[in-house]
């Protein structure tokens, strides 16, 4: 067994950057990217032609936006990087983090997904809206989600799947825990079980994530410029009755 300590985390994410195109197939990812291209596409005061995708990961998403948009995207891992421009050589890729990256260019629409949950202090999130509203055009959409709510998180939630391609079986445990509600963070530890020809290996790996108030989220926008809407975020894959706030928020004219 291999355990890995906090401070070991970006080299351990490079050693399993490979295993993410098995135990998250980009076909997964077509239901929700569809959603966030029709809502940009409805909800813009101009027409989308261009999206900026802050946080992209290793490009699951933008293997769908590119067929809707002309798509630039920005990651703050290399090894993301380095998988999604594999996966869609037609995307242009920066390296830079979604608090602080400065492109020349403005775009109609600019979406944050899953990857904000790793803004982990109220400031910085800020400066994330900040850096979505600098890099819109004055009417355009900026669309992101909020997959955890402070008063709302279940503890010690464990989820897990098993995928296989070739001769390489992973099955990936996800447990969500926060050791302190009274503050802005919580853990989430990744488990893989990887059997190689049937050789198995467990790996760990722990981040450290974000949460905040509903609200603090809207009054932050709000701060920043943006008028915002809600609507729910339902998938095929949720449980019943589940869903997510999507926040539409329109950069005024």
């Amino acid at each position: 067994m291999k355990i890995f300590s906090e401070r070991d985390e970006r080299r351990l994410y490079g050693d399993l950057a490979w295993t993410w195109p098995i135990i998250s197939p980009v076909e997964d990812y077509i239901e929700e990217t569809e959603l966030f291209s029709k809502l940009a596409k409805e909800h813009s005061m101009i027409e989308v032609k261009t999206l900026l995708h802050l946080g992209c990961g290793g490009g699951h998403n933008d293997y769908t936006f590119k067929k809707h948009f002309k798509v630039t995207s920005a990651d703050v891992s290399e090894d993301m990087l380095t998988l999604a421009k594999k996966l869609n050589p037609e995307v242009n890729y920066q390296y830079g983090d979604m608090r602080t990256i400065q492109l020349e260019e403005r775009f109609d629409a600019v979406t944050i997904l899953d990857s904000i949950n790793y803004i982990r202090t109220v400031k910085d999130l800020q400066r994330t809206f900040i850096t979505a509203y600098d890099h819109l055009k004055p009417g355009g959409v900026f669309l992101t989600f909020v997959e955890q709510i402070a008063g709302q998180f279940k503890q010690n939630n464990t989820t897990y799947s098993t995928h296989s391609q070739g001769d390489v079986e992973i099955t990936f445990n996800e447990n969500y825990y926060d050791p302190d509600p009274t503050d802005t963070n919580y853990e989430v530890t990744f488990i893989y079980l990887i059997r190689i020809g049937g050789k198995p290996e467990v790996h760990t790996d722990r981040h450290l994530c974000g949460i905040f108030q509903l609200e603090t989220w809207l009054e932050l926008l709000k701060a920043t410029g943006f008028k915002v809407r809600q609507v729910k975020f339902t998938h095929s894959t949720f449980a019943e009755g589940e869903s997510y706030p999507i926040l539409i928020c329109i950069k005024p004219l």
